[in-house]
């Protein structure tokens, strides 16, 4: 299954209209016949799950119905929105390869296997819905964990989003290869526990774990495209 998720940044004095578009974009999307399913969604400001949202970084990822062409799908009107009011795009037009769970109860990128051969680089969305009694023990032991992360060997990027500020939270992260990222999992010791707590008292009521092969990497965020594909 084919997708985009694109991350824009709007100047400063311009935040007010990235809030503003998570409503008006709803529309163009909902009518588009080019798309199976679609998210707008706020980023956090360092790139994973974070409790302090980035109000000028906005997000919208665009799941497409046929195996096409997953270049210039995007409505029309919203391209010329961000356009408009000057907002810095990063596209990355993705492959959906491997995935399990559930996101709005959908199986959103269709029916795919948990585990491939593939072993390049590599992109990796985990998101979920946290329950409300769940949110302390969530946000207090993910946290060190996402602080790490930079310093692993193969990591590219990430960008922290979410569809409900604390609550739908989802990382989107890079990485060289699949090894690197199974090293962050799951040799991390930090991450490891983290992982084991998550099962054992049951912080999630859905959960979804998808890997893509990035396709493209277009357009830039504060000047840089973290893959030098076409900037």
């Amino acid at each position: 299954m084919y997708c985009t998720l694109t991350i824009v940044r709007f100047p400063k004095i311009l935040a007010w209209a990235g809030f503003l578009s998570m409503a008006i974009f709803r529309l163009p999307l909902w009518l588009s016949k080019k798309n199976s399913f679609y998210k707008l969604m706020g980023c956090g400001k360092n790139g994973t799950f974070d409790k302090t949202p980035d109000l000028q970084q906005w997000a919208l990822l665009e799941v497409y119905s046929a195996n096409e062409n997953v270049q210039n799908n995007t409505p029309p009107f919203i391209n010329w929105y961000w356009k408009f009011f000057k907002a810095e795009k990063l596209v990355m037009d993705l492959q959906a390869i491997e995935s399990h769970g559930l996101w709005d109860k959908k199986y959103c990128f269709g029916d795919l296997p948990k585990q491939s051969n593939y072993e390049g680089t590599i992109a990796v969305l985990t998101r979920a819905t946290i329950r409300l009694n769940k949110l302390s023990a969530f946000w207090k032991n993910v946290q060190p964990v996402a602080q790490q992360m930079n310093n692993v060997d193969g990591f590219i990027t990430s960008f922290g989003i979410g569809e409900i500020p604390w609550i739908k939270q989802a990382t989107f992260s890079i990485w060289q290869s699949k090894e690197s990222m199974k090293k962050f999992a799951y040799s991390m010791q930090t991450h490891k526990d983290v992982i084991v707590k998550t099962k054992k008292e049951n912080w999630y009521s859905e959960e979804m774990f998808t890997r893509f092969i990035v396709i493209n990497c277009t357009g830039s965020l504060r000047g840089k495209n973290p893959l030098q594909i076409n900037p």
